[in-house]
């Protein structure tokens, strides 16, 4: 397991494959098995690499004051680790606004960006009451004993998931820490990266569910396709959030057709 030390946090990764690196950041209440039908899918094309991010899977937790600026500084040491050079950096949901605030403090690691149902952080792209019921859903999910906690996020799909993705999910959840999802939660709940957005140079995916119903494509996707100078959006029809579990093959097809444009 490849792992890298940042102000005594280590923080592990996955890495399989050769060929340009493709760098995956995960969502909330996950980690780098959410996206293990990617990583051997693409991993004939690509160098993909999958973190557990501080605070899940296999990383050392993270103390409460930890900042959006820690996480993209973590994983821009798990870049410079691969020793690739610059890298395609995904990010699906809440990975999406660390891989933003990776490029607003390292660009000069990023080679591309997709972001993949994701946000601006929630007070950038969301209204400010359902800022607040997300909120408040959370400190619900957080108040249980901690021998019951294990936290699911309303919405994620848009159909009947498979029974294997309810295992993978389950499986992360019982796997999640308290105080890494409420720092992370907390850190989510103020971001607002909508300054970022004009100044983005790189080549950006936007990869979208079309059912999202937590990242909705007519507002979120739409403020992104808007704002970013260099965008493209494609939505995958008929799922929802978790578009990379829900519709594995159009989702791997995209991005490796955009990673090989830009590589």
């Amino acid at each position: 397991m490849p792992a890298v030390r940042v102000d005594g946090i280590e923080v592990a990764y996955d890495r399989v494959g050769q060929g340009p690196p493709l760098v995956l950041a995960h969502g909330a209440t996950t980690d780098a098995r959410l996206f293990r039908g990617q990583a051997e899918d693409l991993a004939d094309e690509f160098t993909v690499v999958a973190w557990d991010e501080p605070g899940a899977g296999r990383s050392h937790d993270v103390p409460l004051s930890f900042t959006l600026a820690d996480y993209a500084r973590c994983l821009a040491a798990v870049i410079e680790d691969v020793d690739l050079g610059p890298a395609h950096v995904l990010g699906l949901s809440w990975g999406g606004t660390v891989v933003l605030e990776l490029y607003r403090h390292h660009a000069g690691l990023v080679r591309t960006l997709l972001l993949v149902d994701t946000y601006a952080g929630w007070k950038g792209s969301l209204p400010a009451a359902d800022v607040r019921a997300r909120v408040e859903g959370a400190e619900r999910m957080l108040a249980v004993p901690a021998e019951v906690f294990a936290p699911t996020m309303p919405g994620l799909f848009a159909g009947q998931p498979s029974a294997e993705a309810v295992r993978l999910l389950s499986v992360m959840s019982a796997d999640t820490r308290a105080r890494s999802m409420r720092t992370e939660l907390t850190v989510m709940a103020e971001a607002d990266q909508r300054d970022l957005l004009p100044k983005i140079e790189v080549p950006t995916l936007l990869l979208w569910g079309e059912l999202d119903a937590r990242s909705p494509v007519e507002t979120v996707a739409r403020q992104f396709l808007e704002a970013v100078p260099r965008a493209t959006l494609v939505v995958l029809p008929g799922v929802g959030h978790l578009s990379n579990i829900e519709a594995p093959e159009p989702f791997n097809r995209t991005v490796r057709e955009f990673c090989r444009a830009h590589s």
